[in-house]
C-alpha cells in the first residue's frame, strides 16, 4: 500500500492540499473495509487512524518528490532562456 500511496502522491502532486488529504481518506476506507472484512464485523478505529496516516506520510513523500521536480524544471527553463533574471 505504501508505493501506491507514494505513486499517487507523485500524479497529484500538482494539488498537494487535496493528495494528501485524498491520500490518507483512500488508506483509511481500504484499511477500515479490509478490518471490517477480516474481523468478521468489528470495526478498529486504531487501524483507521493508523492507516490514514501511514496513508498521508506516503502520500506526501510523493508529493514532495513532484514538487521537487517542478522546481526544478522551472529553474532549468529560466536557466535557458537570455535575459531572464532569476528571483
Amino acid at each position: 500500500m505504501i508505493p501506491s500511496m507514494i505513486v499517487f502522491g507523485l500524479v497529484f502532486g500538482r494539488w498537494w492540499k487535496q493528495a494528501i488529504i485524498g491520500g490518507a481518506l483512500l488508506c483509511s476506507v481500504l484499511v477500515g473495509l479490509a478490518s471490517v472484512f477480516e474481523t468478521g464485523g468489528v470495526f478498529s478505529w486504531s487501524r483507521v487512524l493508523g492507516a490514514a496516516a501511514l496513508g498521508a506520510v506516503s502520500t506526501a513523500f510523493g508529493v514532495a518528490i513532484n514538487q521537487l521536480a517542478h522546481q526544478l524544471v522551472a529553474r532549468i527553463r529560466v536557466a535557458g532562456k537570455p535575459g531572464v533574471k532569476r528571483a
